[in-house]
């Protein structure tokens, strides 16, 4: 391996961590963080690097000529945000290719983490609604029924979005949200706005359901990173009893 200084070592250090953490707050799965890191590592004359990547922290050392450092990221707000993800990878592969030095890459990344949300909550919002109203349809409900679904779909989330960032809870942002959507469906269908009650529920609460997280959670299995994926996997389960626990009280209340 090529001599590498210590300062250099540590920008090195740096550039991956921030890839990495970018990734992994942006939906990744953590196999790829891990691969995308020890890449880009390789690509700057380090041959050897040890990461360790669970879903809330990122420890990350490179071996050099001299000892160093391993430092220590933790992840506390994790969305999703595919994009981001995508735009890290092409500066990984830019990387790779020998296009850009370590200050520019870090420059690049910087842009990327400082970047503000593609959409606005309204519309996501706006969005998730819509498709409340095709999950119905796709659940074979009828079109009399669309509407409460869009109603209700974009208030849960809009609800969810709400709650979560009073109260760094997760779960209660899901439970207050599923409940509420169960109460719009039973007023729909009770003043007659509506007519099958379950199909309105279904289809409202699917943009509540965490389907990337369960995704992440079976590839990481797959790719032997156990810890993650089970993490992945619980985070995942108590996300879906927050809901059906939601829906659940609405029925008994009503």
């Amino acid at each position: 391996m090529e001599f590498i200084s210590k300062e250099k070592t540590y920008e090195i250090i740096e550039v991956c961590l921030l890839a990495g953490k970018i990734m992994l707050r942006n939906g990744a799965e953590t196999y790829r963080v891990e691969d995308t890191m020890t890449r880009i590592a390789n690509a700057y004359g380090v041959e050897y690097s040890d990461s360790f990547v669970t879903p809330t922290g990122i420890i990350f050392s490179l071996e050099g000529l001299e000892p160093t450092k391993t430092k220590l990221i933790r992840i506390i707000e994790r969305t999703t945000n595919l994009e981001k993800v995508t735009k890290v990878n092409d500066v990984s592969r830019k990387i790779c290719a020998g296009g850009l030095s370590i200050e520019e890459a870090y420059t690049l990344l910087t842009k990327i983490e400082e970047e503000k949300k593609t959409y606005t909550d309204w519309m996501q919002v706006l969005a998730g609604a819509i498709a409340s109203g095709c999950f119905l349809i796709m659940f074979q409900g009828v079109w009399g029924d669309f509407l409460p679904a869009v109603i209700a779909g974009g208030t849960g989330l809009l609800c969810s979005i709400y709650f979560h960032r009073v109260i760094q809870i997760k779960f209660f942002a899901e439970f207050v949200a599923a409940f509420l959507v169960g109460l719009i469906a039973f007023a729909a269908v009770y003043l007659g706005l509506g007519k099958e009650v379950d199909k309105i529920i279904i289809g409202s609460v699917m943009p509540l359901v965490p389907g990337l997280l369960i995704t992440n959670a079976v590839r990481d299995l797959m790719a032997g990173h156990l810890v993650s994926g089970i993490s992945k996997g619980a985070e995942a389960f108590l996300t879906a009893f927050a809901i059906g626990s939601g829906i659940a009280v609405s029925f008994v209340l009503l």
